[in-house]
This record gives structure tokens, sequence and C-alpha cells, in this order.
């Protein structure tokens, strides 16, 4: 064996990784020309990372770069019952039981709409390594096609906790030996389970493309998010809205394409680990659950966006699950589309929006917890207020059975909930339990609505119709662990603050 090189096996995801003790891998691994594809124009994620293990999401992509917002988007068209004619949506119902027609226009199809960025074809692979260490683990070569959207998902095992590690992503045509493009990034470990780490995470929610805020960039929260240098990122869900043009898989895919190929989420996602959540709309449409029936939606169905979530963000085996952050953090985040009762059904004992697996394996992951601090972090609301017209949530009468008992769970073990769903920032306590909630409000202002600024209930310490985002801080200092929640504005600005001491249990909220 040469002294120059040590091959070690990895056996994660099923392929070889290779340690090689020099400080640049180029040096071995020469890029080809940077002028050939496939490229990974939509960039990386890298998610469900723990103490010891990661994944890596890649997409490979035909094109350098996103069609320009100048390009059309096709029209969606429905049936007139009545006439047979099809004709543009009637502005009374935002969604009618009726059958859509896709027209594309000016000679467009599904790869030059506006935003588009069409799969590629070829393989990829992973390098990592400790931040501090010049020995680079790689993956194998894998191969992506379009049937599968030029997506492979790396498994990344045997990281060392509370570390900051380097990756690098290459790509290359099959059949090519060396790489022809890269993207570097990382990421940070979580700290070993008795480690009194401080844990910095943001939280986020509702990320409508027609309002974005920052032209051809994206959204400006993701630059602002960037700077305060998070341990890690969730998103609560309606990360992507359906509802409106997605009436087919491709089309479908195109949303995620679209809002991931912005600059300002291609930088964020490939130095920031996340952990995604979905809920209605980026499951398949409004107040969705799985035997719901209508012809707006047109051939996309609620299974199609059931898998299309795996496919489109880095994602284990079920989308309920809680990660631990050292000793004084664990974070546990739920599932609520895939296993609910119909909205419309009485509320009743077997009325569920979790499911009878959901709630035991929360119950009993929670009592078997020891970290200091434990959040639960809902795609919709258990505490609200909510508006009186909804029916879809734990703070809704609709729900209301199994809602009263979950949060009397909650309060009992001493969590707190942050919530996504909502297009305004708000902090609650809830009148029956005490238990608090912090809903971080939307992506952008141009998408804040649903409350009136001045309609502030006595659950509300605060209220403000917004965009922006969550932070969350464990702090230990002196050994007293505290933990800060932060809403932020989109360009940072802090908004209000609410903090906890676990050893005195002393409450002191600012604004």
């Amino acid at each position: 064996m040469s002294h120059r090189r040590k091959f070690i096996k990895d056996f994660s995801i099923g392929s070889a990784a290779i340690a090689i003790g020099i400080k640049d891998p180029q040096h071995i691994f020469p890029l080809a020309s940077s002028g050939k594809g496939p490229y990974m124009a939509t960039g990386i994620k890298i998610g469900e990372v723990s103490a010891t293990e990661a994944i890596v999401w890649v997409r490979l992509t035909k094109n350098k770069e996103r069609i320009d917002d100048t390009a059309p988007e096709p029209v969606i068209l429905y049936k007139n019952d009545a006439t047979g004619e099809f004709q543009k949506r009637d502005h009374g119902d935002s969604r009618p039981d009726l059958e859509p027609r896709v027209e594309y226009v000016n000679g467009s199809d599904i790869n030059s709409i506006a935003g588009a960025v069409p799969a590629g074809e070829g393989e990829m692979r992973v390098l990592y390594k400790t931040a501090n260490e010049h020995k680079w683990m790689e993956t194998s070569w894998e191969k992506a096609g379009l049937d599968q959207d030029g997506i492979r998902q790396f498994q990344l095992s045997g990281l060392l906790p509370g570390k900051e590690y380097a990756i690098r992503v290459e790509s290359r045509p099959s059949g090519m030996t060396n790489a022809a493009n890269m993207m570097e990034g990382g990421f940070k470990t979580a700290p070993a389970k008795d480690d009194h780490a401080d844990i910095r995470f943001m939280v986020v929610t509702c990320q409508a493309y027609h309002d974005r805020d920052y032209g051809n960039k994206g959204f400006k929260i993701y630059e602002s998010m960037l700077k305060q240098k998070p341990d890690f990122f969730v998103h609560t869900g309606d990360i992507i809205y359906y509802d409106q043009q997605a009436k087919n898989l491709d089309l479908a895919r195109w949303h995620w394409q679209r809002v991931y190929s912005f600059p300002t989420l291609v930088e964020f996602h490939k130095k920031v680990s996340s952990y995604f959540m979905k809920d209605d709309h980026d499951t398949w449409m409004n107040d969705c659950w799985p035997d719901m029936q209508t012809r707006f939606m047109g051939d996309f169905t609620f299974k199609q966006g059931q898998r299309l979530f795996l496919e489109q963000v880095p994602m284990g085996g079920k989308t309920y699950r809680s990660y631990r952050w050292g000793k004084h953090l664990q974070i546990w985040m739920v599932e609520g589309r895939d296993y609910r009762s119909a909205n419309d059904m009485p509320d009743g004992p077997e009325k569920t929006i979790w499911g009878k697996e959901q709630i035991n394996w929360f119950k009993q992951t929670v009592e078997g917890s020891d970290a200091t601090y434990k959040i639960l972090i809902s795609p919709t609301p258990l505490v609200g207020p909510d508006r009186p017209k909804k029916n879809d949530n734990y703070a809704n009468q609709g729900f209301y059975l199994e809602g009263e008992m979950l949060r009397r769970f909650v309060e009992e073990h001493d969590m707190f909930v942050v919530n996504g769903d909502r297009h305004w920032q708000y902090a609650s306590k809830d009148a029956e339990t005490g238990l608090l909630e912090f809903g971080c409000g939307p992506v952008s202002t141009e998408h804040a609505g649903g409350w009136n600024s001045n309609d502030r209930k006595p659950e509300h310490l605060y209220l403000n119709v917004i965009g922006g985002y969550l932070e969350v801080n464990i702090k230990h200092a002196g050994g007293h662990p505290e933990v800060i929640f932060t809403f932020h504005g989109v360009d940072g600005k802090i908004l209000y603050e609410y903090k906890h001491q676990a050893s005195t249990n002393v409450r002191n909220d600012q604004q």
C-alpha cells in the first residue's frame, strides 16, 4: 500500500468512503472544464443532522442558471360545468371543484417557463471532513437521471459530535473521470448528549414565491439569518404553495426549482443544516387531508405530494422525528397531514391530526428525555389564538379534544411550542394550561396578513402582523441554563424577546 494514500471503507449508503491525506482534494481529483454540465443550479441541502449523521441532498441540473422571471408562466383555465368551456378562475372561489387545464404560452414548455431549472443527468459524490482536518472522506460516485429529477441523497455516518464539517459536492457527466463542477459548504453536528453547549437555531414558515421581497435574489430573510451563523434551521412548512399552479407532477417539481434556485437560498442552505417539515400547501392544497376529494388539483394527487416532499428535501424514514442537541436541548418535529381525519368530521375521541402511532411515539420520547429544554415544533398552532372560521388545527374547535389532551401533556412536561402556518408573529399563553407558544411568522412581510394587529387577545404576550423569523438560543452560563425566544423582522431587527431560566423558573420578556 502506498504511504501517500490510505483507503478506509465506510459502508453508509452502501458505498465506499475514502480518507485521503491531501489538504486539497482537487490535487487528486482535478475539475474538468467548468463549462460542461451537469450543474447544481438548485444548490445543495444538508439535513437531518444528529451528533453522528447527516444527509446531503444534491440535484443535478441541465443549465447553470434558472430561467429568468421575464419568461412566461403557464396559464391555468377551469372547465365551466354548465358550458363545457375552459376559462380563467372566478375570483369568487379561490379553489373551485372544477377540472383545470394547463396552457403554455408564447412557445414555452415546462423547461422554459419562468424560474424553471430542468433536471440534469450524470453522477455526483460528496467529500467531507472536519474543518480542522486534512483528510477527506468521500462517497462513491452515484448516478441520477431525469426520472429521479436529478436528485440523490447521501447519508453520512460515523461523524463526530459537536464538530464543524466542510463538504464539497462534485458532479460530472456519466463516463467522465474528473469532476466537471463542484459546490462547497459546511455544517455543524449536534453536540453530545452531556455537552453543555450553547445552541442557536432559526425557525420560519409560509414562503410564497409571488410574495418574495428581494426580486431575483429571493428572500431577504436568508441573508439576515445567515449573518447570525445559526447551528441549524427549521422550516415548519408551506415551503412552497402548490394550490394555484401545480396541476401535475412536473409543475409541482417546478415549484421547488424556482424557489431553491434563488441565490439567497442557495447560499444559505449550503452553509446551514436544515430540518424541513411540511404542511398543507407543500403536501397538496389548502387545509388538505389524505382522502380529500377535489378536481381542482388536476392530475396532481395527495399521494404524489407526499412522495415529492421526500424527494425534494433531505429526509430520513419518517417526517416526524426528534433530535437532541447537547445536554440542554431536544426538539420534536411532528407530521400534521399524513395521518389526520377530515376537517369536517365531528370532533370526538377518534378525530385526530397526529394519529395514534405518532402520539404514542411523542409521549414516550418526551417522557424518556432528560434535556433541560424540550421544544415541540409544530407545522400548525396548538394554542393560538386563531381565526374563528378556521377548522384545521389544534387551536380550532374542530380538533379541540385531541388538542386539549396534547396541550395538557406538553405543559405538564415543561415544554415550549414553536409553530408555523400563521401569517403573523405572536407569542401566547394558553388560558387553561399556561402553555407558551411562539408563532414564527411568514418569510416576507408581503405575505403577512390574516389578523388585525390591533386585535390583541388576553392570551397574547406579543403580536405583530409582519414577516420575519424566530431565533431560539440555549445558553449555559454560570450553571444556569437559559432559553431565549427572539422575534426578528426580515432585516434581522429584534422585535421581541422572551427569556426563561431553567434553574429559577424566572420569566423576563422584552419588547
